[in-house]
């Protein structure tokens, strides 16, 4: 149970989903107790992102962290499926170089990343990997019946409850658990896609959103149904999407998580508030480390689990 980081570089190319923007992105390895660290290296000198959840500042359709220079604000957007990558192959420090604004959203999930992870290989660090373990309840709640809440648990466990008023959603699962270990996260949501509606496009793009969007890097919704000519990857994909979303929210606590967490109708607004509500009850969390030769909370495959 050691920190990790990948073993080479490894670069990708693509297109942000909101800005429409080409970025080519670099993973890099970086040392013991770095932690995630975004750089935007098309600016000079290039500003640094470590991730943490006070760092995202905006939550519309999509996580965004910010950086304030010289009073302007510096953004990198949509990151939760790279994150959620991150977390599903259990990388603890990496830089990560980008030469835009957004991170390329490749085919809408997180599956290309975690190939992108494997490829370059991971390497074993001298340290013991670091958990945040939930001592005592904590729970957010929003005005539209949304919830997001953690509680004790030995282990990770997701529950996600979605609902949605469309003809789609009627065939679909509408809650999944998932018991967390790379095995379960690789063949259970890393290739559900994001999804969005056709009917909101209109305002997207007067919000200089969803520029990039498209049926090769998103389901999309009609007012009958999934307009996308293969259907959907799996008949739970909608669900599945929402829990691959809230690993990558919840990791941006900087280390993985020893409890339980419940959400209906969450997103990244409230996956992030959940965060922050977090760290202001320093009696509901504690920093652990485990043995290797002891009961591990969380598994972790190898970089040669194939998807």
């Amino acid at each position: 149970m050691n920190q990790r980081t990948v073993a080479n570089p490894i670069k990708a190319k693509g297109i942000g989903l909101h800005t429409g923007h080409e970025s080519v992105m670099t993973l890099r390895p970086a040392p013991v107790n770095t932690g995630i660290v975004f750089r935007r290296i098309d600016l000079q000198p290039p500003v640094e992102f470590k991730v943490s959840p006070e760092i995202v500042g905006e939550t519309m359709l999509c996580t965004t962290i910010i950086s304030l220079q010289n009073g302007e604000k510096v953004k990198i957007a949509t990151i939760e499926h790279l994150m959620s990558a991150i977390a599903g192959v259990g990388i603890d420090n990496m830089y990560i170089d980008i030469t835009s604004d957004e991170v390329p959203i490749m085919d809408g999930s997180s599956s290309h990343f975690i190939f992108l992870l494997q490829s370059a290989g991971l390497k074993i660090q001298g340290e013991p990997k670091v958990f945040v373990r939930i001592l005592k309840p904590v729970r957010v709640e929003n005005d539209k019946g949304g919830f997001a809440e953690f509680l004790p648990y030995e282990g990770y466990r997701l529950n996600f409850s979605i609902a949605f008023e469309h003809p789609a959603f009627q065939s679909t699962a509408e809650k999944m658990t998932l018991e967390f270990s790379s095995t379960s996260y690789f063949k259970e949501v890393s290739r559900a896609r994001t999804f969005g509606f056709m009917k909101d496009m209109e305002m997207l793009r007067a919000k200089n959103l969803g520029l990039g969007a498209s049926l090769k890097n998103a389901i999309g919704l009609d007012d009958e149904g999934v307009m996308n000519v293969e259907g959907l990857r799996d008949k739970d994909e909608f669900v599945r999407h929402k829990i691959l979303d809230a690993v990558g929210d919840l990791y941006m606590l900087g280390h993985p998580i020893v409890g339980e967490f419940t959400a209906h109708k969450s997103g990244h607004a409230l996956n992030n508030q959940l965060l922050r509500a977090l760290q202001l009850q320093p009696d509901a969390f504690e920093l652990v480390t485990f043995k290797a030769d002891g009961a591990q909370p969380v598994k972790y495959g190898s970089s040669k689990i194939l998807l």
